[in-house]
């Protein structure tokens, strides 16, 4: 039968500019140099298209993200301006678009608060030092090859993490959105001011804020990609020139300095701001996890891959650019790079299209933006972090795990009582305490045999399986090491201690430990040791190369017999059952 292919994947991959076959020396760290040389020139009027897409739907949520990082409009602007230039010389990712994001937008504006005294030249100064620590972080990481750090961030705890991510980020722009002043340091105390000042609300405001969500959203449900924030924030200009809302109390956002942004290097060293060190790790691990995420989401659905590691060099040298050209930390998000795909981007020069076009704003259109009214921007905020709560996630972890959504809601609660940075961090630590967790607590099955077979399986799970009299059989689904070889010990003497019968023998599967050291080797004696005084034989049976080794340089061989690759359980029951139907035999009726 002729192989059939999947259409889809195939034409995909047909049209996927990057070579499928490996790639070595300086191309490997140079994507251009891979897809400009399959480029084909009906794809740049794509990406042209969706460049000037991905521009129009920048500008106006730039401009929100840059008042929540605490820093005037236009850095938001830079953000897309030059870290997207940036990311299209090293990224491995066809599509996904850098900028600026809710989430370090806020943990950059709420961290600095307090690092900058109030001083805006100085808080711009670390925003910028903050995007050069994290740009040097990402090319050690690079060097030392530990892309495997997205790994280490579990998916249940940034659901948990996002959603109280979402909730701090909408309370910071409610009060614009009531016409309020706001006020408090976390988000209980914000929920309290804002609660006292609602008696205020200037309900101009919040008429013009809520029609500008409904419009938002409706464009979000009918009209996907598409830029309707801008649509948005033009209607809302000639508004605010033409009628007289502007004198009912409706702010601006003010004057945006026209023209591109000056190379300057930050004012400021590492060892003059303390915390800089801890807000940049902290924007990386978000910056990374939720860059690869989006990456890889959208690289699957168009039938390619990306390279983890070299998004640490492409994010890397976005933030360098950021830190040299007076912006912010920047990452990739999954909301403009949607925009970015739907628009029919094909290859990372879209984002060259989209710099471009955000270059000549800056130059001649910047004027325009003092009329913009900032419940505009905080609408924008508000609708866009709706995304990061995910409730149907939720409701499927709650049904799949009660555990893990347990951990999700840690780290929920932790960004709510702590705030975003000490949420983040939380988050790293329940995420490295749930993985030592499950390495130091293996599951121990206890194994029967399967009837009708000569396979063995667990008995919890399959009750059906017949027990061995006589003999328990155990395999610990991990390797055996250090950490974990006392929880197995104990498991197993548990098991004995409760067995309904005397036992004779003890048979150890090590068929699903990859490895066993010499704690948990040593381990394996003790247990013979202490078996051996209750008159239990132990039997170890497939284990892998390295751990027969390791067992065998020991000695453990001379205590529980061969070490080979052959013998199965079955063949170490078979034997048993023979020698107690001899011993059987042999006794006198």
């Amino acid at each position: 039968m002729a192989h059939s292919e999947n259409p889809a994947l195939t034409a995909s991959a047909q049209a996927s500019p990057v070579d499928a076959s490996p790639v070595h020396g300086w191309r490997a760290a140079f994507p251009p140099a891979q897809w400009l040389r399959t480029y084909k020139p009906e794809w740049l009027a794509k990406d042209a298209v969706a460049g000037i897409t991905l521009a129009a739907y920048g500008i106006p949520v730039s401009l929100a993200y840059a008042l929540l990082a605490g820093l005037p409009p236009q850095y938001g602007i830079y953000c897309y301006l030059v870290g997207g230039l940036a990311y299209a010389l090293f990224g491995s990712s066809r599509h996904l678009a850098i900028g600026p994001t809710s989430a370090i937008s806020m943990l950059v504006g709420v961290t600095i608060a307090d690092m900058a005294g109030g001083d805006p030249v100085r808080w711009a100064s670390i925003a910028a030092l903050t995007a050069l620590v994290v740009a040097a972080m990402c090319l050690i990481a690079w060097v030392a090859r530990l892309s495997s750090l997205v790994n280490f961030i579990s998916e249940t705890i940034l659901l948990g993490f996002k959603a109280g991510a979402a909730l701090t980020i909408a309370l910071t722009q409610l009060p614009k959105l009531f016409g309020v002043k706001g006020g408090g340091e976390y988000f209980y105390e914000r929920v309290y001011v804002l609660a006292g000042q609602l008696p205020q609300t200037n309900f101009v405001v919040l008429g013009y804020g809520l029609a500008v969500i409904a419009v938002l959203m409706l464009g979000e449900k009918f009209l996907p990609g598409r830029p309707v924030a801008l649509l948005a924030v033009i209607v809302s200009i000639i508004l605010m020139s033409v009628t007289p809302l502007a004198e009912l109390g409706v702010k601006m956002v003010g004057t945006v300095p026209q023209g591109l942004p000056e190379f300057r290097l930050p004012g400021l060293r590492v060892r003059d701001v303390d915390g800089v060190i801890p807000l940049a790790f902290a924007c990386l691990l978000l910056a990374y996890v939720e860059s690869v995420s989006a990456g890889r989401a959208l690289a699957q659905r168009h039938g390619y891959e990306i390279d983890p590691r070299q998004e640490l060099l492409g994010l890397g040298a976005a933030n360098l650019a950021a830190g040299l050209f007076q912006a912010y930390p920047v990452a990739g998000g999954l909301s403009q790079s949607s925009v970015n795909e739907k628009a029919g981007a094909r290859t990372p020069l879209a984002l060259v299209f989209a710099s471009v076009t955000i270059g000549l704003c800056l130059l001649y259109l910047t004027g325009l933006l003092s009329s913009l009214p900032s419940v505009v921007l905080a609408a924008i905020v508000l609708v866009a972090v709706k995304g990061l709560v995910d409730i149907g996630e939720m409701r499927h972890v709650w049904r799949v795990s009660r555990w893990e959504f347990a951990v999700s809601m840690v780290a929920f609660a932790a960004v709510l009582l702590m705030g975003i940075l000490n949420g983040v961090m939380v988050a790293v630590v329940v995420s490295i305490l749930l993985l030592i967790r499950r390495a130091a607590h293996p599951h121990v099955a206890f194994l029967g045999n399967i009837p009708g077979t000569r396979s063995y399986s667990d008995i919890e799970r399959h009750p059906d399986n017949a027990p061995v009299p006589g003999a328990l059989i155990f395999r610990v689904e991990s390797s055996l090491f250090y950490f974990n070889a006392e929880h197995v010990r104990d498991a197993v003497l548990a098991k004995i201690r409760s067995s309904p019968g005397p036992l004779k023998l003890v048979v150890c599967d090590l068929s699903t430990s990859p490895a066993v050291d010499l704690a948990g080797t040593r381990m394996l004696e003790a247990l013979h040791d202490v078996l051996a005084k209750m008159g239990i034989q132990l039997r170890l049976v497939q284990a892998r190369a390295g751990a027969r080794d390791v067992m065998r340089a020991e000695g453990l061989e001379a205590l529980v017999g061969d070490l080979d690759r052959r013998t199965t359980v079955a063949d170490v029951i078979d034997q048993f059952q023979a020698d107690s139907r001899m011993r059987s035999a042999a006794v006198p009726a």
